[in-house]
């Protein structure tokens, strides 16, 4: 999830009422929806780095609960001699901690409920687990939470230049519990929407085959289109879903065949920067180029773009000679590259 939201979820959670138990509720609330992200200082060392440790400890169980107390305690610690101030509530640590700690484990969710996906009981465990409810950045959620926590204060200011009397303070926390609804009920929308597109999904053959692994992405505007993504032994297939509709429309389909197993195909899989990336992958497709004297090697993880859809999103490239030896390593996203590593 983009960061504008999670400080929005993290500002409308403390003017939800948290703000009214502790000093420094909504301050901390916004911190701590965004602290997980701290891990963005893998990227000082290539964002293959930050590929492998993005959404890591960080985003585990046990790390939002870390970094939850670390954010309370630091903030009692420079608040606790801050004089009071009327209207006020007092430093509370048992509030605060509950504060940090929820803003955290939100950002945990939220990261959760994207295709991106998280890994939330490591150390124990790396698997990659995601709900691909919503896309990473969703236009409806942020016009949610700017207009739940944003028309009080524009109501406010009107009726103050009318004259009218000042009204009581609670618009501000009526307005982000509006806001905090209308988040969950997307959810819910979506929820019910991806469950209908997974079950047409698998409902079908392809390629006379069944399916090995099905999975629905959510699309940016519209939470009942989704896009479909088929592996079965020999190919991947995407094609749109509508989960309003009465069944699949496969007109639109595109089958990208899986290549057969070659020493090229494997010495590129066994690169420092393919590793990475296979472990992170849902539905990686290879395609292999063989050129006069080099071959090169891409790997796209068809979860987020496909060839021929105006967008190359994650991808690898492996540039190696005839005798298999790696000239170049390259991960793009975008069409930009992000790192590049000497073998």
């Amino acid at each position: 999830m983009d960061n504008v939201t999670h400080t929005l979820v993290g500002i409308a959670l403390g003017r939800a009422g948290f703000n009214r138990k502790t000093r420094y509720a909504t301050l901390a609330m916004a911190i701590g929806s965004n602290l997980p992200d701290v891990d963005i200082v893998a990227a000082w060392h290539g964002s293959i780095n930050y590929l492998r440790y993005h959404r890591a400890i960080t985003h585990s169980l046990i790390g939002v609960t870390v970094l939850g107390w670390l954010l309370a305690l630091i903030l009692y610690l420079f608040g606790r001699r801050a004089r009071p101030k009327p209207n006020v509530p007092l430093l509370n640590m048992r509030w605060l901690i509950g504060a940090c700690w929820l803003s955290t484990a939100m950002h945990l969710f939220m990261d959760y409920t994207n295709q991106y996906g998280v890994r939330p009981f490591l150390p124990f465990s790396g698997k990659w687990i995601a709900l691909d409810l919503i896309p990473i950045v969703d236009p409806w959620l942020l016009l949610m939470l700017v207009l739940g926590l944003g028309m009080p204060v524009v109501l406010r200011l009107v009726s103050e230049e009318v004259g009218a009397k000042k009204k009581d303070s609670r618009g501000g926390q009526r307005g982000a519990i509006i806001a905090l609804c209308g988040m969950v009920f997307l959810w819910v929308v979506a929820g019910f929407s991806h469950l209908r597109a997974v079950g047409m999904i698998e409902s079908h053959l392809y390629g006379g085959e069944n399916a090995d692994q099905v999975g629905a992405f959510p699309s940016a505007l519209n939470p009942f289109i989704w896009t479909g993504v088929v592996e079965t032994g020999s190919a991947f297939t995407m094609f749109p879903v509508n989960s309003l509709d009465n069944g699949l429309e496969l007109d639109e389909e595109r089958t990208f065949p899986k290549p057969k197993p070659s020493p090229v195909i494997l010495a590129a899989q066994h690169t420092t920067t393919a590793k990475i990336f296979l472990n992170f992958a849902r539905f990686p497709w290879t395609q292999v180029d063989e050129g006069i004297e080099m071959d090169e090697v891409t790997i796209r993880d068809l979860r987020f773009a496909s060839p021929g859809s105006g967008r190359s999103g994650f991808m690898v490239e492996v540039l190696m000679d005839k005798n298999l030896k790696v000239l170049k390593q390259l991960f793009t996203f975008g069409g930009r590259t992000r790192t590049s590593d000497q073998p």
